[in-house]
């Protein structure tokens, strides 16, 4: 008798049901029915448990560990936040410096000085004794402080962590035997001596002399002793020195003026020329005529504005310069000093070559160009790969 065999799949099993025409169904009770629910239900819950011990739970995340908060409320929000890897939050010390008795002090002269990497700031308080070091990056810095008819103030080591707002409290500075009356507020000249003292440890790389740059914005003009001194410091460093003897040994081996000729008498020639070269453009340019025409030799770190506001104005310097009273003018001390310098250096140039006036403007212009170079790299690059420099206090930027 022929059947047909349905195959139902349940899960991974299989039922076979044969049905004969010939035999009459049977009725399916409600017994039947609650069987078959409950057999389905059961290999519906084998099917699930067996699914879902294939799957490999994923670990919950950690949570980040909670920053703790800051000293100061400034900081409060920021410290909440995730810093990102090449973000560098900076920091500030800030106090007021009063006398025993709680009065503030005004003009009182603060020196921060960073270990690392080296720096050193310095400000002045302002009328209610307030001072700020801002922009500060983590490290190590002391400050000390000095006031005329008064003891000098160290403070102790500050360890300031990025973002950090550091508060030096109850800077009472002890009042001086002998000198109790005297006026606390800096001349102009101890303070623009107190500046140019930080200026002449500024070295590119740690070693090549700075001294000619400013990163103070409104530091104080310079005495003409002032200016002198600087000249001569830079004209006799040992480093300055040291590139002159190897420049003549460089125009020694190309055989430049090869009126000079060869040996150590050629090579002591060559040396005093460039040497010649460098003292009388540093002291012509940089302390003679910037004396008698009251105008400031060095260069104004800028710092801030567009790329092409800044390179304008490193080379404009070329041309014009800071007058001892604060004003911009032409910058007669550099135009004239090159000039000078080249024309004196037909003196002692062999003489077949040198070329009388020719010569000379072509060496000044040389001399020009290479201070627009100079500036430019002062402005964009030196200031980052220079040691020991001072930082222009925030509200003293242009």
């Amino acid at each position: 008798m022929p059947t047909d065999a349905e195959k139902c799949e349940s899960g991974s099993s299989y039922v076979v049901r044969i049905w004969n025409p010939t035999v009459p169904r049977r009725a399916i009770s409600p017994i039947d029915t609650l069987v078959l629910a409950i057999l389905l239900s059961g290999v519906a819950g084998l099917k699930a448990r067996a699914q879902s011990s294939a799957i490999e739970t994923t670990p919950p995340l950690a949570s980040k560990a909670t920053i703790t908060g800051d000293d100061s409320p400034e900081t409060a929000a920021q410290n909440h936040l995730p810093d990102a890897p090449d973000r560098q939050i900076k920091g500030s010390i800030y106090g007021t410096v009063t006398d025993p008795s709680g009065n503030v002090i005004a003009g009182a002269g603060v020196t921060l000085e960073g270990e690392s990497p080296k720096t050193q700031q310095v400000l002045v308080t302002d009328s209610t004794g307030f001072f700020k070091f801002s922009d500060l990056p983590a490290g190590a810095f002391r400050v000390t402080i000095r006031a005329k008819g008064f003891t000098d103030w160290a403070g102790p080591e500050i360890i300031l962590s990025p973002g950090r707002f550091y508060y030096l409290a109850e800077i009472a500075l002890q009042v001086a035997p002998a000198n109790a009356n005297i006026d606390v507020v800096y001349t102009r000249y101890e303070l623009a001596e107190l500046q140019l003292k930080a200026q002449e440890r500024q070295r590119i790389l740690g070693v090549v002399p700075n001294f000619y740059t400013t990163y103070i914005w409104h530091a104080a003009p310079l005495t003409s002793g002032q200016k002198f001194r600087l000249a001569l410091r830079s004209s006799n460093d040992p480093v300055t020195i040291a590139v002159d003897g190897a420049t003549a040994g460089i125009e020694q081996w190309q055989n430049y003026f090869s009126g000079y000729g060869q040996g150590a008498e050629g090579y002591a020639k060559r040396f005093g020329a460039t040497y010649a070269d460098d003292f009388i453009g540093t002291m012509i340019g940089g302390a003679i005529l910037p004396a008698l025409l009251h105008q400031d030799p060095r260069y104004f770190y800028k710092g801030t504005g567009s790329v092409p506001s800044r390179a304008l104005y490193a080379i404009s310097t070329v041309v014009i310069c800071r007058g001892d009273n604060g004003r911009w003018q032409p910058n007669y001390s550099n135009v004239f000093g090159n000039l000078a310098a080249a024309g004196i250096s037909n003196l002692y140039y062999p003489s077949s070559n040198r070329n009388g006036a020719g010569v000379t403007v072509d060496n000044a212009l040389i001399g020009t160009a290479e201070s627009a170079v100079g500036a430019l790299l002062q402005e964009f690059l030196l200031k980052k790969i220079s040691r020991g420099i001072q930082q222009q206090p925030p509200d003293s930027r242009p």
